[in-house]
Order: C-alpha cells, then sequence, then structure tokens
C-alpha cells in the first residue's frame, strides 16, 4: 500500500502538472512528423509505464481505497489521453481542462483517504 500510495503522490504532483505544463506551455508536436513523434514516444513511454504499474497497484489494494475499479480504469485512461494531447494539442482546451481535474479529483480522493 506504502509504494501504491507513493507511486499516486508521485503521478499527482510531478508527471500530471508536467503534462499540464506542457500543453499550456511547451511547444506542439506534428503528428504527421516522424521526429517529432519517436521524441513523444521516448520521453513518453517512461510515464505510460508508471501508469499501466499505477493501475495494476491500485486494482490489487482497490478494497482499501475510495474509489471503483471503473474510476481506476477511467483515470489511467484520461491521463493517457492527456499525454498524447500535450505533445499534439489536438484538443479544445477547455477538454483537456476537465481531463485534468477529472484525474486530479480521483487522485486526491485517494490521497485524501484516512483510511
Amino acid at each position: 500500500m506504502e509504494e501504491f500510495l507513493r507511486l499516486t503522490k508521485e503521478i499527482t504532483y510531478q508527471d500530471l502538472e508536467a503534462i499540464h505544463h506542457r500543453y499550456f506551455n511547451e511547444r506542439k508536436f506534428d503528428r504527421k512528423n516522424y521526429d517529432d513523434f519517436n521524441l513523444m514516444k521516448k520521453e513518453a513511454t517512461p510515464i505510460f509505464e508508471k501508469i499501466e504499474k499505477w493501475e495494476e497497484d491500485a486494482n490489487k489494494v482497490v478494497h482499501l481505497i475510495p474509489i471503483f475499479p471503473n474510476q481506476i480504469k477511467n483515470t489511467k485512461d484520461n491521463l493517457e489521453i492527456m499525454i498524447l494531447h500535450s505533445y499534439f494539442n489536438d484538443v479544445r482546451k477547455k477538454r483537456f481542462v476537465e481531463l485534468y481535474q477529472s484525474v486530479k479529483y480521483n487522485m486526491n480522493l485517494i490521497l485524501e483517504d484516512p483510511e
């Protein structure tokens, strides 16, 4: 459980904020540019792997945390979608912010749970 909470904090306070920052402040990648795609893939692979591990760990402790299995899956999916949107900026700002708030809400539910 401690490892899961550590991973949740890391994703929430570092990775999620980095994704948010990239969407609003960094250069937008060209979807048709092979070099951009490879750079995005290289940069994003570790976070995709971390999110995958987070989902596995969350499902193991789902009976101990205040969210349901479908919320775990949706949070993982939303994070993955946000990563792609942050590089290619192919979604409206409002939609991106909705995804961000949804992920942040579920992560905060886990982190604020007194057990």
